[in-house]
């Protein structure tokens, strides 16, 4: 494959990982994805299940940085400038902390690929929602042991796309160690590390510098339309690459200020106005902050806690409100209800149903098992009701 083949999204592709290069390594790879074939995850065909074919259009002047509480332990040190023929050294410092997150998509009959951030040594991994949305099963290399895990997942934050993996039998894991990006200023010297490519092995290093704080991006589903949006993001100017999602931004000290998020390095996801070589940053203070409310089990409108619960659809937003069912899964929930093709979802529970968003969100709320009235207009343009059982499905 060439190195300018076009992924739809960064975390979803065909080929099986390569294994893993020895642990210590910390390498600057020439991201290519030779070998590699990014496919799509559909929206809702879990109920909350992730968007497919991301893409992010930065807009809107920059925030000021939130003052998020930091409830996992950072490192005591600030972040200093250097300059960026020492970042490759502050990165090695960070590697043993993290770990490579491979997924099985078993409803899409493909594999995904990201990084992970290691918490605890007893295996808590901070991750992005979109790395993990739509799998069926998770193994996890970390890269401090070489070791293979499998991991569940506590919970995920849709709206900031985070999400915690816990580590099946994990112990004594080197941890990442931690730093405070309330501190990270416009011209620091930073680093992108990760699995670009998704091609496991020793990590990669995207190193540039920081160009903006405060920053607002849409990420949207190309083939539905769906989309998020992410705020207070750091930007950068680093060849961040599909797989580094979920790893960290490090400082010039060698401590992890933010997960990468985001990139518009040549991808789908650029957009007008923006230069390649672009990326984003989850600062870290706001994902540990919300990495302890999932561990804390701590469930919101936002956030989502254990298995996810599985409507069997496929949805895209309509000309006017709703959400249109393009596909149905044989013998899932809503085929067992009798909704198919080309029905209208317009309410969950008395909740109105205005876009494919809307379901996705207000699915959010259940879990497996929980029973929820559905509001649909058929194909006949007659409005029908009924009780849907959700099953348990892939992670949202």
């Amino acid at each position: 494959m060439s190195e300018d083949y076009r992924p739809r999204h960064d975390w979803h592709y065909a080929g099986a990982p390569q294994p893993p290069a020895q642990p210590s390594q910390v390498e600057q790879r020439d991201h290519r994805t030779a070998g590699l074939a990014f496919g799509a995850a559909a929206l809702a065909l879990t109920v909350g299940a992730a968007a497919a074919g991301w893409g992010y259009i930065a807009h809107g002047a920059p925030q000021e940085p939130g003052a998020y509480a930091k409830p996992y332990s950072a490192q005591p040190v600030s972040n200093a400038r250097t300059n960026p023929g020492s970042i490759a050294s502050a990165a090695a410092k960070v590697a043993p902390g993290l770990v490579d997150v491979n997924t099985e998509l078993g409803l899409q009959g493909a594999q995904g690929a990201g990084t992970g951030i290691v918490l605890t040594s007893d295996g808590e991994v901070l991750t992005n929602n979109h790395v993990v949305a739509g799998a069926t099963a998770i193994s996890v290399t970390d890269i401090g042991n070489g070791k293979t895990y499998n991991a569940k997942v506590v919970g995920y934050d849709r709206a900031d796309d985070i999400a915690v993996l816990k580590l099946v039998n994990a112990s004594g894991l080197t941890t990442a160690p931690l730093g405070n990006s309330d501190r990270v200023a416009v011209g620091d010297t930073i680093a992108g590390v990760g699995n670009a490519g998704g091609v496991g092995g020793a990590p990669s290093v995207a190193a540039g510098r920081v160009t903006s704080l405060g920053r607002t991006i849409t990420a949207s589903d190309e083939s539905s339309g769906s989309s998020e949006q992410l705020n207070g993001l750091i930007q950068v100017a680093a060849n961040i690459q599909p797989g580094d999602s979920g790893g960290p931004l490090v400082a010039a000290d060698g401590t992890v200020v933010g997960m990468d998020t985001a990139a518009s390095a040549g991808y789908r996801f650029q957009q007008a106005g923006m230069t390649s070589g672009e990326g984003f940053a989850i600062p870290i203070n706001r994902a540990l902050a919300v990495a302890e409310d999932i561990a804390a089990g701590k469930a919101s409108d936002t956030v989502h806690i254990g298995p996810t619960a599985f409507l069997g659809v496929t949805v895209s937003d309509t000309n006017g409100s709703g959400a249109l069912i393009r596909g149905v899964v044989r013998n899932g929930p809503a085929a067992q209800a009798g909704l198919t093709a080309g029905d209208v979802i317009t309410a969950v529970d008395g909740r109105a149903v205005e876009s494919a968003t809307d379901l996705t969100h207000l699915l959010d709320r259940d879990h497996p098992n929980d029973s929820v009235t559905l509001t649909w207009i058929d194909q006949m343009s007659q409005q029908q009701s009924g009780q849907v059982a959700l099953g348990t499905g892939p992670v949202g």
